[in-house]
């Protein structure tokens, strides 16, 4: 199918719903588009066995979901949970129906923000119902609508372009927190993390963590599609599916990736600070070691007793000066072969 994300759709038909949750309503023949449906048109009791409808609702209402679920015998428990924008990823079988819940997300800032899309598939029907979401299905429907080869194999190869579009718009999460863990590796190598920086690493670590919860049932959603015989899904479908799954694991994978790469650049980070200040405390204590020479010294013979036989030399001022400079000259050299200077 590609990658979802980089579609360019062209000008988009509107169905014939008055209604803005409806965001598109057709039936398809053979892979084409024939024409528009509504809600309550029993469009699947009076078209040909490889034909199918694909609608797709966004935040819709109750009234719609109840019309929609009476015209295609959907069971009341998946249109519950449709109408729930926070429901957690699932697959459930209800009959000869597949009901899939996928949460979809995107970035907000330096947070992650979900939202839920319910995927109805049945005899010759798709039904999507996003709750949340931020990327529309526009775009997906006009790049499979100009490729009609995939439409032709039916609702369950629709499917799996809907969920690859959904796991796709993780990349571009995960690639942008990633840079920004690079940049802010470059920055603690260069200079001490300031408190915001500090602030900003918990704070990505935490939307990581609250994304791998996110992600893993959706890794348990691409197994049974991978794993088990479900109904209205053709065994043609499966490699699909499989490169679905691998897709997810990509995404776990990167994730775990920039998790271990924010922790290690906080400790690098406070390991630096402790080496650099370490640094400043051996210079302090180098230099003070230099500077109790002359200090001794001067309080030695700044006591004032009068026995003290080195007052009356004639050249001792000159010689006190020449064996303060020659010890805190030797002391310096000293601390500087050591590093501590």
């Amino acid at each position: 199918m590609g990658e979802a994300h980089g579609f360019r759709s062209p000008p988009q038909v509107a169905a014939p719903e008055s209604a803005m949750s409806v965001v598109a309503a057709f039936l398809y023949h053979e892979g084409k588009r024939l024409r528009p449906v509504t809600l309550i048109d029993p469009a699947c009791e009076h078209i040909a066995k490889d034909d199918f409808v694909w609608i797709g609702l966004s935040q819709p209402s109750e009234t719609e979901l109840a019309d929609i679920a009476g015209n295609y015998g959907l069971h009341p428990l998946a249109v519950e949970d449709a109408g729930n924008g926070h429901q957690i990823s699932k697959l459930d079988v209800y009959g000869d129906q597949l009901f899939i819940v996928a949460r979809t997300a995107h970035l907000e800032g330096d947070h992650i923000a979900y939202g839920s899309t319910a995927i109805f598939l049945g005899k010759n029907f798709l039904i999507t119902v996003r709750q949340g979401s931020a990327r529309s299905h526009s775009e997906l429907r006009a790049h499979l609508e100009i490729t009609p080869d995939l439409l032709r194999e039916g609702p369950d190869y629709v499917l799996h372009a809907i969920l690859d579009f959904i796991v796709d718009g993780y990349f571009p999460i995960v690639e942008a927190i990633e840079e920004d863990v690079l940049k802010m590796e470059q920055r603690m190598l260069a200079a001490f993390l300031t408190r915001e920086e500090v602030t900003r690493i918990f704070t990505l670590r935490r939307e990581l963590v609250r994304f791998q919860r996110v992600l893993g049932p959706m890794l348990e959603v691409g197994r049974k599609l991978v794993n088990l015989q479900l109904p209205r899904l053709d065994e043609a479908s499966k490699p699909y599916f499989r490169d679905l799954l691998d897709h997810m694991l990509r995404v776990e994978s990167a994730i775990t990736g920039i998790r271990d790469i924010l922790i290690s650049v906080f400790e690098a980070s406070h390991l630096l600070e402790q080496q650099r200040q370490g640094a400043i405390t051996r210079q302090l204590a180098a230099w003070a070691a230099i500077l109790a020479v002359p200090t001794a010294i001067a309080g030695i013979y700044g006591m004032n007793f009068e026995n003290m036989p080195e007052l009356k030399t004639q050249w001792g001022y000159f010689v006190i000066l020449g064996v303060i400079a020659a010890v805190c000259i030797g002391l310096y050299i000293r601390f500087k072969r050591n590093h501590w200077l």
